[in-house]
């Protein structure tokens, strides 16, 4: 019993090994990041269409929950720019211009993953998520980069931002460039510089807060406010009291299901993702299922508290990482500081020009474009550099809503296509050893006089047999001779369902009418009981865990193996 609450809550087992120099440490950790997530969470809500205390607020209550239920050490929960341009796509349309119904369908979908993430859990979901590949999260987070730079661009130039999608957002900045405000142009691209260079130098230092500051005094004690920068305002002073507020119809609950399906399965990778990468790092696991549990807790969290969809974001992550966080002890410090500033200092950020906001979103989106990785997929693989191309562009073209059910969807036909057209390997001696190989990789192995050596390399299953069958036949065309034996090695096959089975022995009844042996070795447990269950075993005998592809050679070329060859047709002479 004690082990299952342990498990449900991991927090208990951190805390008991908890030492008090780790103090230290999460403190110095919490402000760090503190002071990192103001300006982003004000930055990111507005990117979501939401007052910018709403991206505080997800940071205040979320980090307790996760706090609890989290199996990372240093993962810091919060709102991302993928996530939040998600919500902007949805919210901003079915809200219009009603600033307090955004917030609370904003809320209602943090409740709504909250719901998932539960059922997720409970039917142990995680290992279904893991099929989104990593080369369609790379076109996925390109492609929203986009989209996010194509709504904040036009604050750099302080023009309002229209259009529904990047290409007519686009054309409408460039359309309406003879609008630009100089002041808001040149103060945004001089606090885009000092941000990139402050990165550069200063690596894991809260850069995005010092230019914040230093942009608030500037509006304050000199004239540039006069030059048309439009600032925040005033935020709300103290903390929301935790509760529901939702007055939505049913029609409410059904326009925004499909979003918090989207941000459901966007919170979900992202957080995975920067856990695992930063667990490696410092040599311990996390686990993917309760990861589920913790993240719906957190959204919980973020709903009750008048915030929206949040994740464990990799650059707050790596913030709070590099800032010395040994534990989960940080998060609470985080929460405690942003308390104290919304209790007594919001009326520092009132004049907080919009054009820094939209300079901090687009230094977070750039890392998200990762070039490095696409042209290293352009080189090594040029079927998935295609994959994440598409993705980037249906992301641009269709939306991001639209662009993660294209993801979805390019995932499972990517896993489709490999297993639906497996390789069959012909496998030779390599010299000089008793090993085997493919001879299409290897073409200097030796193949074995008499003897065919099949190897499909995936499982064998009803959309696949007609494929492998094919290549069969063209593989025994071109070794056409004398061959006695055909031996299948089943050891690259996870499954064989009744069609594949059946498949095996149609394939042993045309062998042995042309007088040649099959054999099969290495096949898995389940894959054995599947070919017996079909009768293979009375056509060609025992299919034994214990005989290997080398007994079976050796009984063949000593005539132990029994034959009934009485009209040879083939050899292993290449043709």
């Amino acid at each position: 019993m004690r082990e299952k609450i342990i498990k449900l809550f991991p927090f208990i087992n951190q805390m008991s090994g908890y030492r008090l120099s780790y103090l230290r440490w999460d403190m110095l950790a919490g402000a760090t990041l503190a002071f990192y997530a103001i300006p982003t969470s004000m930055a990111y809500a507005g990117l979501a269409g939401l007052p910018p205390e709403t991206g505080i607020y997800c940071y205040l209550f979320a980090g307790l929950l996760y706090f609890i239920l989290g199996t990372s050490r240093q993962l810091a929960i919060g709102p991302t720019s993928a996530i939040s341009i998600v919500v902007a796509s949805s919210v901003g349309v079915l809200a219009g211009s009603d600033p307090v119904k955004a917030m609370m369908l904003a809320s209602l979908t943090a409740l709504m993953m909250a719901g998932f993430f539960l059922v997720a859990w409970l039917i142990r979901l995680s290992s279904l998520i893991s099929f989104i590949s990593d080369t369609i999260l790379i076109g996925f987070k390109a492609g929203a980069a986009m989209v996010i730079a194509s709504t904040q661009l036009p604050k750099f130039f302080g023009i309002p931002g229209e259009g529904s999608s990047f290409f007519d957002r686009i054309w409408h900045l460039i359309s309406r460039l003879g609008e630009t405000r100089q002041a808001v142009l040149i103060f945004g691209l001089v606090a885009f510089t000092l941000l990139l260079a402050g990165n550069y130098f200063f690596k894991g230092k809260p850069i995005s807060l010092v230019i914040v500051i230093g942009s608030i005094l500037l509006i304050s004690f000199t004239g540039i406010g006069q030059l048309g920068l439009a600032v925040v305002g005033e935020i709300p002073r103290g903390i929301p009291l935790p509760g529901l507020q939702f007055t939505l119809d049913p029609a409410d609950l059904n326009n925004i299901f499909f979003l918090a399906m989207a941000c459901f399965f966007l919170s979900y990778v992202e957080s995975i993702s920067a856990a695992r990468a930063i667990a490696r790092d410092h040599g311990y696991e996390v686990d993917p299922r309760q990861e589920l549990l913790a993240l719906g807790g957190a959204n919980l969290a973020a709903a009750l508290g008048h915030g929206y969809a949040v994740a464990g974001g990799l650059s707050q992550s790596r913030v709070n990482d590099k800032a010395g966080a040994k534990s989960l002890v940080s998060l609470l410090f985080t929460s405690l500081i942003l308390g104290i500033i919304l209790l007594f200092l919001t009326g520092l950020f009132k004049n907080l020009p919009h054009v820094i906001l939209a300079v901090i979103v687009l230094d977070a989106v750039i890392g998200l474009i990762d070039l490095k990785e696409l042209k290293h997929l352009f080189r090594v693989s040029r079927s998935e550099f295609w994959v994440a191309l598409v993705t980037i562009l249906a992301v641009m073209v269709l939306g991001v809503l639209q662009g993660i059910v294209i993801a979805v969807i390019l995932s499972i036909l990517t896993i489709l296509k490999k297993t639906a057209t497996p390789h069959v390997a012909v496998l030779g001696v390599v010299p000089g050893t008793k090993s085997l190989s493919d001879i299409t990789r290897h073409p200097d192995n030796v193949l074995i006089d008499k003897v065919l050596i099949l190897r499909p390399e995936e499982s064998i299953l009803y959309f696949n047999t007609n494929h492998i069958r094919e290549d069969i036949r063209k593989i025994m065309e071109a070794y056409k001779g004398h061959t006695e034996l055909v031996i299948l090695d089943l050891s690259s096959a996870n499954f064989v369902d009744v069609a594949g089975a059946r498949f095996i022995l149609q394939f042993e009844e045309d062998l042995k009418k042309k007088g040649i042996m099959l054999r099969i070795v290495d096949a898995l447990g389940n894959v054995r009981d599947m070919l017996r269950a079909e009768g293979l075993e009375k056509a060609i005998g025992h299919i034994s865990r214990r005989i290997s592809l080398h007994d079976v050679l050796e009984d063949f070329q000593s005539g132990r193996l029994i034959t009934d060859v009485t009209q040879p047709e083939l050899s292993l002479a290449p043709g």
